[in-house]
């Protein structure tokens, strides 16, 4: 009996061992990631913020500090502009581009999305920027809203596709056939069946393309002359003291309204859709 219950233990001996690790490193990965953000959640109340993560000496002079400054309300203001404006187009675009060549059967098909796909990558990255510049200046969209918008949707546009299309495949087509016989149209289809259907990889496009151009800083840094219509990407980095060492009160405090409407916004879209890949057409 004693040698069939030792090995037994000894495997409950490993297993616990084995436990007790895995739950270590999950823990100190969460205190990795958690700390950052820990920082950000104290830094703004603190009147005197560091780089380390302590209990902070509560104020809100932080907040009327940034509510002076003359940029940091206007680039808020200028980072919705872009980012809904970007996300209406992506959205609205890749819907209707994913639609026709998911129903569209046309020679080399796959090979454009994946094409597409890859051009994405080097639409809005840094060896394009210097055509990108001559091309907006050619058009006067330089220091214009527009001239982002229309870049960073370029840039976005074939990932949303690509992502878009997989939604589409899955729509029933007899809905669609449904409706064709009782004489709708093909935007009219697409309006009443297949986007109550797709609306969860609307949502998903969205929230990807605001997530995208809420962040994005190299474009809006190189379109936009004018300091009151720079976006919270760029202004950030604005901000230092007079003897040129950044301004961490200011930083932290920016820093907690810059990332809250997305957060905010990927809540909603969470809690309406689930982020689930399915939908269903209300009656």
């Amino acid at each position: 009996m004693r040698s069939r219950t030792r090995p037994r233990s000894g495997n409950a001996v490993t297993e616990l061992l084995r436990g007790v690790g895995s739950y270590t490193l999950v823990a100190l990965a969460l205190a990795f990631f958690a700390l950052p953000l820990l920082w950000l959640a104290t830094a703004p109340f603190d009147r005197h913020p560091g780089i380390t993560a302590s209990v902070p000496d509560f104020t809100l002079d932080n907040f009327k500090r940034l509510w002076d400054n003359p940029n940091a309300v206007n680039s808020l203001a200028s980072s919705v502009i872009l980012a809904v404006g970007s996300a209406v187009l992506v959205v609205a675009l890749s819907a209707l581009a994913a639609y026709a060549l998911s129903r569209v059967r046309i020679p080399g098909r796959d090979g454009l999305l994946y094409a597409l796909l890859l051009l994405s990558s080097i639409v809005t990255g840094t060896a394009a920027m210097v055509p990108i510049f001559l091309l907006a200046a050619e058009l006067n969209l330089v220091d214009s809203y527009l001239g982002v918008i229309l870049v960073l949707t370029g840039g976005l546009l074939p990932a949303a596709i690509f992502i878009l299309k997989d939604f589409m495949d899955t729509t029933p087509r007899s809905y669609e056939e449904s409706a064709r016989v009782f004489g709708a149209s093909p935007l009219r289809v697409m309006w009443d069946i297949v986007v109550p259907v797709v609306r969860p990889g609307l949502a998903t496009v969205g929230v990807w393309t605001v997530a995208q151009v809420w962040g994005n800083f190299l474009i809006p840094f190189l379109l936009l002359r004018s300091p009151d219509k720079s976006p919270a990407a760029v202004v950030m980095y604005t901000f230092y003291t007079e003897g040129g060492q950044p301004d961490l009160a200011l930083i932290s405090t920016f820093s907690l309204l810059y990332s809250l409407p997305v957060v905010l916004m990927f809540l909603f879209v969470s809690r309406r859709y689930g982020f689930r890949f399915h939908g269903g057409i209300k009656a």
